[in-house]
């Protein structure tokens, strides 16, 4: 290919040694997803700056501030102050992790460390300030990415799995097992564990993040009393936000894992530019 034809507009590029490039994500894809990056790091650091100011989750209208279900704290073991996790009434000793870690040298009672939470200080009113912002931010950007979804056919090419991807269900699993990643046309569009993911994701734990944080505001619940009786109460609200923001990073932590291992630069190249390197067909063997 000359250095003419490359630049011609195109959704695919043929490569020295048989690889091909192929278009596979949209400006707007590509703008929404770094947006979200960060605003959702943003989110979860003040989040937990938040959380700290009332290290506990109960369930229901009103907090159990005696006996709450789930919390996290610091008290005295052996004649030694440890950090502790409390789950039901069960203690696990979390020390120098959470509930009790170090400050400037010194032990402090803090629910999460001062390096995951924004600012690093207990200040809750900077903390609420910073997650309201980047929480309007990311709602914007969400209807943006919702509105180009349903108007284009991004939501039903990657997020909906086809009848022959949906019958190889569990080859698909295997491979992921194993860390096969695919190759020529099989890189071509997401496999089905891909795509249901990304519909869990964006239609269901965003969605009922988005839905339990509105609940949390009184201002919203005046404005919408329905949010409560779905929840049940805003401490329920409160306990579905946290679940849902934890799920939510243990999907970015199985997200970039994956990132990692099936190449770095091909995968950040195709979130940055569009490109995205399929590689070669796999040779078959008779």
């Amino acid at each position: 290919m000359s250095h003419a034809e490359a630049l011609q507009p195109t959704s695919e590029a043929a490569r020295p040694g048989g690889d091909t490039l192929v278009k596979r994500h949209s400006a707007i894809v590509r703008l929404t997803h770094w947006v979200n990056v960060l605003c959702l790091t943003m989110l979860l650091m003040s989040g937990l700056q938040i959380f700290n100011a009332h290290p506990s989750l109960d369930f229901g209208k009103i907090s159990n501030f005696v006996d709450p279900p789930i919390a996290i704290g610091a008290d005295e073991a052996n004649g030694a102050p440890r950090g502790f996790v409390s789950l039901w009434g069960h203690k696990f000793n979390t020390t120098g992790v959470l509930g009790l870690s170090s400050l400037d040298g010194k032990p402090t009672e803090r629910a999460f460390p001062a390096w995951l939470t924004l600012p690093s200080y207990q200040d809750l009113g900077t903390g609420r300030a910073i997650h309201f912002v980047f929480a309007w931010l990311f709602v914007l950007n969400g209807l943006i990415y919702l509105i180009y979804g349903f108007a284009t056919r991004h939501f039903r090419r990657d997020f909906i799995p086809t009848g022959e991807q949906m019958r190889h269900f569990g080859g698909a699993i295997r491979d992921h097992i194993r860390l096969r990643f695919p190759k020529g046309e099989e890189a071509r569009r997401y496999n089905a564990i891909q795509k249901l993911t990304y519909f869990l994701v964006v239609f269901v734990m965003l969605p009922l993040l988005v839905l339990a944080g509105w609940t949390m505001s009184p201002g919203l619940d005046a404005a919408f009393p329905q949010l409560l009786d779905l929840f049940g109460g805003r401490q329920t609200a409160r306990s579905v936000h946290f679940f849902a923001a934890f799920g939510l990073v243990l999907f970015v932590i199985v997200h970039v894992a994956l990132v990692l291992l099936s190449g770095v630069f091909n995968n950040m190249r195709s979130m940055i530019t569009g490109w995205y390197d399929i590689g070669r067909e796999p040779e078959s063997h008779a």
